[in-house]
């Protein structure tokens, strides 16, 4: 098993991203679609959830597939974002037929970027205008670190972002993560060591190894609503949506892995699993068994990548991993 060749979430074919950012508002927007509607469910595990149309990816309910997710900063306004890709999407003739009528579904989750030093004070919400350029820009390449919906995230003690990672396992399905990392808890140690290291793959985010030791930091006075780790996994498996379900919720442990604490009641964190349906497997359980181990190991390597990834912008309120550990920037920003 290896990472694909983009090491991103777009190496699950069909999948593709979409991200829009704005520098003042320190704020974006990530879009996952695709050329077809996709099979999709969620799991939220965290304490203060951001979520639209969350309902309609529940087993049991009357549609089967959406047409887009969507990753958003800006707290409850950029649930907003979602309204945008509905737009763009109606405009390409894509969505739900309902009689004469086509209806995007689009669901969506937020994280809170309000406090990180960017100018907030909008008149008219600005994330429609971001969900729909994001979707305008979605393709199979894309930035990690500061950008999309990771723009203004931070965590206990650095700036966050978005990241990404992908696995082949060995029938030859795949896997991929996208995260926006937010968390209120963090993800390394005091030397800059990953707690997702024993999951790394080609010195992704360092190749640091492993931190000796387990430690928690908090912000000194942390506030519900404030944090929380968003993230869409991905396979090019057919599931249902009772197995995107599962996939969603064992990917979670991936979150575990790589920010300490995660979960807590100060965060919303938010899995959506999509599977685009071209591998039909005669064991589908036990596929997804492994399914569910890669995006797990995705979803980790994913939240490291966002971390070190990140680049700094005036008025940041926490620093970059590479200017607090002495990190040289690569010679590319691209990741892909």
């Amino acid at each position: 098993m290896r990472p694909g060749p983009r090491n991103l979430i777009t190496d699950v074919p069909g999948i593709l991203v979409g991200n829009a950012q704005d520098a003042a508002l320190k704020s974006g927007v990530s879009v996952v679609t695709a050329s077809a509607p996709f099979v999709a469910s969620v799991a939220v595990l965290g304490g203060a959830p951001g979520t639209r149309e969350t309902d309609l990816l529940a087993p049991g309910t009357l549609v089967d597939a959406v047409d887009a997710l969507v990753l958003s900063g800006g707290s409850a306004f950029g649930l907003d974002a979602a309204s945008g890709v509905v737009a763009g999407l109606r405009a390409a003739g894509r969505g739900h037929a309902v009689h004469d009528h086509k209806v995007p579904l689009v669901p969506a989750a937020i994280l809170f970027d309000l406090a990180n030093g960017g100018d907030k004070g909008w008149d008219e919400t600005p994330y429609p205008e971001l969900g729909r350029r994001a979707l305008d820009a979605a393709g199979d390449a894309f930035d990690l670190g500061t950008t999309g919906a990771g723009t203004g995230a931070t965590t206990a003690t650095l700036k966050g972002g978005l990241g990404s990672a992908s696995w082949v396992l060995e029938s030859g399905a795949t896997v991929g993560a996208l995260v926006a990392a937010n968390p209120v808890g963090n993800v390394t140690d005091g030397t800059g060591r990953f707690w997702a290291a024993p999951f790394e793959e080609g010195g992704e985010f360092g190749g640091l190894g492993p931190a000796p030791r387990a430690e928690v930091a908090l912000p000194r006075k942390p506030v519900a609503g404030e944090n929380t780790t968003i993230a869409v996994v991905a396979t090019d498996l057919a599931l249902s949506k009772e197995h995107c379900k599962r996939l969603a919720m064992m990917a979670h442990a991936g979150l575990a892995r790589a920010v300490l604490p995660s979960h807590t009641p100060y965060d919303g964190d938010c899995v959506f699993a999509a599977a685009t349906g071209r591998i039909t497997r005669a064991a589908p359980s036990r596929e997804l068994t492994l399914a569910g181990d890669a995006a797990a190991r995705c979803l980790a390597r994913a939240i490291a990548r966002a971390i070190y990834e990140a680049t700094p912008a005036p008025a940041d309120p926490q620093p970059t991993w590479r200017a607090r550990f002495g990190g040289a920037l690569p010679s590319g920003a691209r990741s892909g």
